[in-house]
């Protein structure tokens, strides 16, 4: 089978959604003799995991929902993160729902110092310099300098009157926008190309219904288990029952699924169905 990392993480991925012993029988079958190892080797490498092409940015506000002070220290590191957040990780804010903090850092952050390039908010505070947005340039670097503590203040100014337009989209596209909010500006006929462009998506169990190459979206999903554990099962519901279903114990099956999986575009429950179809 094809050596590509990539496609050995994907595969394990979804020997974890089959039986026990259906998947002793298939690493036999295909000659499997180890796993991927069960997280990166070092915090850089993490980070380049998770920077490299096709990896949604929504994964790294999975990893933040986790609250835990090794994952934090990946996402710092992480190209493109932005300021702000660097930020937010280093003063100990948290990201999950209901989590207090602060939280405490990993031994390789205590000495970092915030980040030089932190976005001001400008003279009008943070929801003035929004509601003077008029290009989208001007609506990115406002929505850079809002923190995790002024997005109830941002919704609360949206809600008592919307905010321009470009605006909205540059803070619909942080990775760490709320939920409620990001659907409030999804009224737009191209909200969900421009996401899906920016690469916001939903959860984990959208991610690996909806999203493509097959090989991309499971490698990904399988860094999700030292990623965004808390997050995974998402994704795993949704990929499981295709898995036993249309896979189960054919071996032939599975075989099939190994050749297909580096070249395949479609997505992953096309991938996994197809396979089981021609076996």
């Amino acid at each position: 089978m094809n050596g590509d990392r990539r496609t050995a993480m994907a595969l394990h991925l979804l020997l974890t959604l089959a039986d026990a012993d259906v998947a002793r029988r298939v690493r036999k079958r295909l000659a499997v003799t180890e796993d991927p190892p069960a997280g990166p080797p070092s915090v850089w490498e993490a980070a380049r995991q998770v920077s490299r092409a096709g990896t949604p940015a929504s994964v790294l506000f999975w990893m933040l929902q986790a609250d835990r002070s090794d994952i934090n220290e990946v996402v710092y590191h992480v190209d493109g993160v932005g300021g702000r957040i660097q930020r937010d990780i280093l003063r100990g804010v948290p990201f999950g729902d209901g989590a207090r903090g602060p939280l405490p850092l990993a031994p390789g952050l205590r000495k970092q110092t915030e980040p030089v390039d932190l976005p001001g908010t400008g003279p009008r505070g943070v929801v003035g310099e929004l509601r003077a947005v008029t290009r989208m340039r001007q609506g990115r670097r406002a929505a850079a300098a809002v923190g995790r503590d002024d997005w109830a203040q941002v919704a609360a100014a949206d809600l008592e009157e919307p905010l321009p337009g470009f605006a909205r989209w540059a803070l619909a596209t942080r990775i760490d926008c709320p939920k409620a909010l990001r659907e409030r500006f999804s009224d737009h006929p191209s909200f969900a190309h421009r996401m899906r462009q920016a690469g916001i998506v939903a959860g984990p169990g959208v991610y690996a219904e909806n999203w493509r190459t097959a090989q991309d979206v499971l490698s990904v999903l399988d860094s999700g288990r030292w990623a965004f554990p808390g997050r995974l099962p998402e994704a795993e519901a949704v990929l499981r029952p295709l898995v036993q279903g249309s896979l189960g114990e054919n071996t032939e099956a599975w075989a099939v699924l190994t050749q297909l999986l580096p070249t395949f575009t479609g997505t992953a429950p096309e991938l996994i169905v197809t396979s089981g179809a021609i076996a």
